[in-house]
Formats: C-alpha cells, structure tokens, sequence
C-alpha cells in the first residue's frame, strides 16, 4: 500500500512560485508579482483620478450647456420684445453658430435687419427671413433655413467659401450685402447684435464664469 503525503499548498518557504508544483506561466506569476507590489493607496489614487476626471468633464459640459441657455435666451428676448415671428428659434441659431464658428448673435441680427425678425419674410420663398439668394431661394423650415445659411456664412459651402471663409463679422457682413449696394448694412446689422447682447454674454461676476 504507498502512502501519500499532503503539502499545503503554497506554503513551501524559499522556492519560487512553480519550483515545487512545476512550471507556471509567465502571465500568472506577473499577476502575482503586480499584486504583491501595487499598493492598496495607490490603486484607490487610480480610481480616484477616474472619478475626479469623469467629474471634471461633467462640470465642463453642463457649463458649456449654460452659456447655450443664456444667449438662446438672449435671442429669444429680443424677438419677443417686438413680437418677431422667430421667437423661439434662438437655441437652433446659437447651436448653428457655434457648429460653424459664427459671432452667436449674427443669424439673428440678420435676420432682424432683412424682415424684422420674420415679419417680413420673403414671400415668394418659404421661410426665408434672411433675404438669403435675394429671396430666390426658399426652405421647408425655419431650422433649415438657419442651418443653411450658417453653413454658407460659416466658410463651409464651396460654392461660397471664397466670400465667407476666414473672415471676420465685418467682412462676412460686408460680403453678405455689399457697400455698393447697401452702404451701412454691416454697421446696421452689428448695431443690432449689440442690442441682442454683449459678445461675451457671460459676466466675470455671475456664478457661471465664477465656476469656470
């Protein structure tokens, strides 16, 4: 009859791991040793960092979600203070603006200075309130209508970009609606936006630029 005798497991003193059980793969022992050598504080410093950074991004995006508000609103007050059919088009005019690198208050100061915020559409081309292709075109909303001519003023369309890209509010205005044609209009249409608010809407006092 043999006779058997039982080692507890991994207790044999001054061998390496596998030297009394045979070999042991290199991804095992290299688990071992990463768990022998990483410290519980600096594992929970990683996860940490993980939440402070996923927080971080958070704080940024309901920052940047604000300042949207606050000039949507902006907008909306003023076509609401002259009963302007575009009340409520301000967010889609801020978000266009931004998405094309645009002044935010510059669809809207157009739009007041071609038909007075929609009042004065052009009636042979539907909701078209910025005397957009000399009112030849028309669009199938006023969303399209914004989407279009950001796009166009923003540098973005290649039939237009030679007139619109990399250009300042001016020089965009000015290409818009020419001082040979209309000699103030770039003045008139900045006066405008002037009166929609300040560029930087955002005071140095408020809570949302004290957060920044």
């Amino acid at each position: 009859m043999e006779s058997f005798i039982v080692l507890p497991a991994l207790t044999i003193s001054g061998l390496p791991l596998g030297s009394a059980f045979g070999p042991i793969s290199q991804s095992v022992v290299g688990i071992a040793e990463n768990i022998k050598e990483t410290p519980p504080a600096l594992s929970l410093q990683k996860q940490n960092i993980g939440v402070f950074g996923f927080s971080a991004a958070n704080k940024a995006l309901d920052q940047k979600l604000q300042a949207e508000k606050i000039k949507a609103d902006a907008i909306n007050a003023y076509f609401k203070k002259y009963d302007m059919p575009l009340y409520g088009m301000g967010m889609k005019m801020v978000l266009e603006a931004e998405k094309n690198e645009l002044d935010w208050r510059l669809l809207a100061a157009i739009a007041v200075r071609e038909s007075t915020g929609g009042k004065f559409a052009c009636k042979t081309a539907g909701f078209n309130s910025f005397g957009w292709a000399s009112c030849r075109i028309g669009f199938s909303s006023n969303e399209e209508a914004i989407e279009t001519v950001a796009f166009h003023l923003g540098g973005n369309h290649p039939k237009t970009e030679k007139y619109y890209d990399n250009k300042t509010t001016m020089q965009i205005l000015r290409a818009y609606n020419p001082p040979s044609i209309m000699p103030r209009y770039a003045e008139q249409v900045i006066s405008i936006m002037n009166a929609i608010g300040k560029s930087e809407l955002i005071s140095e006092n408020s809570p949302l630029a004290m957060a920044q």
